[in-house]
């Protein structure tokens, strides 16, 4: 036998090469996570000088009073702007950090791996079924933040890395994925619905641009599916929220 990089093989074969799968495969920046991330701290300092405190959610100022998502606002203000606003605000500068940090190890890695187009639909149609999911959670509690969009990506990961060939539970991805899936769970004024929401839309929308894109085919049908799954998670958030406003109207 004869040791090579891949390990231990036969002297016929040892000088074959075997190819590696990686998920990064392209050294062009992600200028679309760094895109998206100074949008968000963006519109957190917006959130500060339009009143907002760097803490909580309660002292979130005008921004959050106009741009959060809640069932009533979209229902009866017809304020459906909420739906992708709401994905850019945070309830404080911790909130803020978290978000970024995941945003941009997560980016790092998928952007180059799947071009700015598909990661840039990813994250708008992850954001969108998780205001969809939250929406369904607890249309009454105000909602914010990237973590739909970042939880997107997660599963986009998954993804994208069970269609090279790899494991996506056998590297850290899966382990990070499954934490952040218990701390939803266990930890109070986290958004559950927002956060599987994103997941799911996340998971669906990488299968369409990265599985069923693969067939030549099926490239521009599956981009418009997972055009249309962001626009009917549109249609769902206010036919929920209208719903969910003549129901808690009535009760009032």
């Amino acid at each position: 036998m004869t040791p090579t990089p891949v390990g231990m093989r036969c002297p016929e074969c040892s000088h074959d090469r075997t190819k590696v799968a990686r998920i990064r495969s392209s050294t062009s920046e992600p200028t679309a996570t760094y895109a998206l991330i100074a949008i968000n701290v963006g519109a957190f300092l917006v959130e500060v000088f339009t009143g907002g405190g760097l803490a909580s959610l309660s002292s979130g100022g005008t921004l959050i009073t106009t741009g959060g998502l809640n069932g009533p606002d979209v229902a009866y203000g017809h304020d459906y702007w909420r739906l992708v606003t709401s994905g850019f605000l945070h309830a404080g500068i911790l909130h803020l950090l978290f978000n970024m940090y995941m945003l941009f190890i997560i980016g790092r890695l998928l952007e180059p791996a799947i071009g700015s187009t598909r990661f840039t639909i990813i994250y708008f149609v992850s954001l969108l079924c998780g205001s969809l999911g939250a929406l369904l959670w607890d249309p009454l509690v105000m909602t914010v933040g990237a973590s739909g969009a970042v939880f997107g990506l997660m599963g986009a990961a998954m993804v994208t890395l069970r269609a090279r060939g790899m494991d996506p539970f056998s590297g850290g991805l899966g382990m990070i994925l499954g934490l952040n899936l218990v701390i939803t769970f266990i930890l109070p004024g986290i958004s559950i619905g927002g956060h599987v929401g994103g997941l799911i839309g996340g998971l669906l929308s990488a299968w369409l641009l990265i599985d069923v894109a693969a067939r030549r085919s099926a490239r521009v049908p599956a981009t418009i599916a997972c055009l249309l799954l962001g626009v009917a998670a549109v249609g769902a958030s206010i036919a929920v929220a209208d719903s969910s406003g003549k129901f808690f109207g009535l009760l009032g």
